[in-house]
């Protein structure tokens, strides 16, 4: 592979990562969840639009655990199971905060585009 689409397929996948980790950290935001119930508040709340399987999510709890953005404890699940639990840090707010305000400029320029006030012409 070419290191130009190298750096363009490592650019998706950081872009998906990000992603991910921002609908991780908005879903924590209201308390703390084990990772069944983050993968299912996501599907839920995007009326199943959107699945995150667990060979995705797991590792993106695990990249956020070590950036400090959530910290976990072992808990009883509803169903009476050892489960862990994730719960947002202050810099995981902190993150949330600065990755929501550049996901609102990004999907406010691409809106841009896919719908011009005026048609050229």
């Amino acid at each position: 592979m070419s290191e130009e689409n190298q750096a363009g397929k490592n650019s998706r996948v950081d872009l998906l990562q990000c992603t991910l980790d921002m609908l991780i950290l908005r879903t924590l935001l209201f308390g703390p969840l084990h990772g069944h119930n983050i993968a299912h508040y996501i599907q839920r709340t995007s009326e199943d639009a959107l699945k995150v399987d667990h060979g995705s999510l797991y590792p993106a709890l695990q990249r956020l655990e070590r950036r400090g953005w959530v910290t976990t404890e072992w808990g009883t699940s509803e169903n009476n199971r050892r489960a862990k639990y994730y719960r947002l840090t202050k810099a995981g707010r902190k993150q949330l905060l600065d990755v929501t305000s550049k996901w609102e400029r990004l999907n406010a320029a691409i809106a841009r585009i896919m719908k011009p006030a005026e048609e050229e012409g």
